[in-house]
């Protein structure tokens, strides 16, 4: 049985015609020093977790549930930030990680 998603769902990199510029100008504040500083912490420490989780494969042959999901919470954070910080979007994202899930389309 396939359990059907009732949530409301966002498209993350859609085009948006209208920008605000004072946004502009908040952005450099909010995602190129909060955000870009909790992206710099939060991959340096993804490093390390992947880093281990390679040994932990190679020794044991098997993943680390713990470290894969820290892995997969980074991914998720920096692609729930990304569109804002690459100035696609008006909408601000959250400075510390929220629960993001990321689907692909069959």
């Amino acid at each position: 049985m396939v359990e059907e998603k009732t949530d409301k769902m966002k498209r993350l990199f859609a085009y948006e015609h209208d920008a605000k510029r004072l946004e502009l100008f908040i952005r450099i504040v909010y995602a190129w020093i909060c955000i870009g500083i909790v992206l710099v912490v939060y991959s340096f420490i993804a490093g390390i977790c992947m880093l281990i989780q390679w040994f932990v494969i190679l020794i044991l042959g098997r993943r680390s549930e713990g470290l894969s999901n820290f892995i997969k919470g980074y991914l998720e954070y920096y692609v729930h930030v990304i569109s804002y910080y690459c100035i696609m979007t008006d909408d601000r994202p959250e400075i510390l990680p929220k629960r993001v899930e990321i689907y692909e389309k069959e």
